[in-house]
């Protein structure tokens, strides 16, 4: 259930209990165009942009350390190829306007999944920011693009296979830290916290090994490209009121406490 705030919400958040890292889908963008009588869903995707900076500032805000956007999936390649060429192309202009407020905030840019598939110029602007960004000290921003949890699983058992071939590793030595050690997010903590706009109830083949134990958060009635600072402290509100347990009970995590 949604926790009802009001605008001065941030002014409830324990600083010292914050995720270390905040996972986001960013659902509801053709919805929300259609909602606002575009006819072409490129509209949404457009308005959103002013959500991913509003989110991003607010996680640099608050010091969280990692924020992770689910930009573009694996699936994502399916839709028209209209939208897909215009999807890429709004890529390019926004990490190229985007730059110069990441290196005056300090925020670093990183990108996961299946980069190759980018066209070159995306590929391009993406690896020209990363590398112009990556001294920074603030938040780190990673944006999950042609990303799917099932491909970074594959390409990880790919890895870990071809040195268990080799002699480098044992099979049996294989365990929960090696695959940690060889998936995309290598050296990240998992989320805490996984934000879903949009209403859906779903994880939709995002980062399905680094989710295990995140805290989930659904915006039932909220589109994307309304999204602002005071959704992004709604949220993190509510996480801090829940008790993680990680598989404990109550009793031993309030011992621990």
């Amino acid at each position: 259930m949604n926790v009802v705030v009001s605008q001065n919400v941030k002014d409830s958040i324990d600083v010292n209990n914050l995720p270390a890292h905040v996972a986001v889908i960013m659902d509801g963008n053709g919805r929300w165009a259609k909602q606002q009588g575009f006819k072409d869903r490129i509209f949404g995707h457009r308005h959103a942009i002013a959500a991913v900076r509003e989110t991003i500032e607010g996680c640099g805000e608050l010091g969280i350390k990692y924020l992770t956007l689910y930009a573009f999936s694996t699936e994502n390649w399916n839709r028209p190829a209209a939208e897909v060429k215009a999807l890429m192309s709004l890529l390019v202009s926004a990490i190229h306007d985007e730059l110069p407020g990441m290196m005056k905030n300090q925020i670093r840019l990183k990108a996961i999944g299946d980069l190759a598939s980018l066209p070159k110029s995306s590929q391009k602007e993406l690896q020209s920011a990363m590398d112009q960004t990556a001294a920074n000290k603030g938040l780190t921003l990673v944006l999950a693009l042609s990303y799917s949890g099932k491909w970074d699983l594959t390409q990880a058992t790919q890895k870990i296979a071809q040195k268990v071939a080799a002699g480098e590793i044992a099979a049996l030595d294989v365990d929960a830290n090696v695959i940690n050690a060889h998936l995309s997010t290598a050296g990240m903590p998992d989320p805490d916290l996984m934000i879903r706009t949009g209403g859906d109830h779903r994880i939709s083949n995002f980062m399905l090994w680094q989710l295990a134990y995140a805290e989930l958060y659904i915006f039932e009635e909220l589109f994307w490209p309304d999204f602002r600072k005071v959704n992004l402290h709604q949220a993190i509100v509510d996480f801090q009121m829940r008790e993680r347990r990680f598989g404990k009970t109550s009793e031993q995590v309030k011992r621990e406490g």
